[in-house]
């Protein structure tokens, strides 16, 4: 939704099937690579996954995305400083790849640094500042983040990657759950709400 909201800048940007990407005006979802001198950025997103409003993904060495990821608005994943700490007006900086396994959850406006692996399941909290290893199955937070709390990896729930083994039976769940929430919809109906502004319309 809101596709021309979506920026991609740079080489080497994949996204594997079945995507689902919100953007709008005020928020794109920005992909960036750079390529420059000794510097490649790649991208690579896994099948289902999820971007939401205000995703940020910058890359001038390598991120990986593992199936079935979500990314809450406004996440931020660099794998680079993009100036020296001394020179600073010398891009890249600092870099070193970034690996996020299957089923990952990034959470509204956290952040995922350079060099860091975030293992299968695991979910970075509102607001986390990822710059350590995280293993699997944990819930991070904090800045730095730190484990909050262990998953019980035998509770496997619906995962985006479940929901999406039948995409054609996921359009026609949808299609269902769309003429039973509309069923009562007329035009009548629209008049009426837009006259009467009563809640029940």
């Amino acid at each position: 939704m809101g596709a021309k909201y979506f920026d991609i800048y740079g080489r080497n940007i994949s996204i594997a099937d079945h995507p689902t990407m919100v953007a709008s005006p005020d928020s794109y979802i920005h992909l960036t690579t750079w390529s420059l001198e000794d510097h490649e950025g790649e991208i690579s997103i896994g099948k289902y996954c999820l971007l939401t409003p205000g995703v940020r993904i910058a890359s001038a060495s390598k991120i990986t995305i593992g199936d079935g990821c979500m990314f809450a608005n406004s996440a931020y994943v660099s794998d680079a400083d993009w100036h020296g700490i001394y020179d600073r007006a010398i891009p890249v900086g600092k870099t070193s790849p970034i690996i996020l396994k299957d089923n990952v959850w990034i959470g509204d406006r956290a952040v995922v640094g350079k060099g860091v692996t975030i293992g299968k399941n695991s979910i970075v909290a509102a607001g986390a500042v990822v710059v350590k290893d995280v293993p699997d199955n944990v819930v991070v937070g904090g800045n730095p983040a730190k484990i909050i709390k262990e998953l019980d990896a035998s509770k496997e729930g619906i995962t985006r990657i479940k929901l999406f083994e039948d995409p054609e039976g996921l359009k026609e769940l949808y299609d269902q759950i769309d003429q039973y929430t509309l069923k009562s919809n007329s035009f009548l109906n629209y008049l009426r709400s837009k006259i009467l502004r009563s809640k029940e319309h």
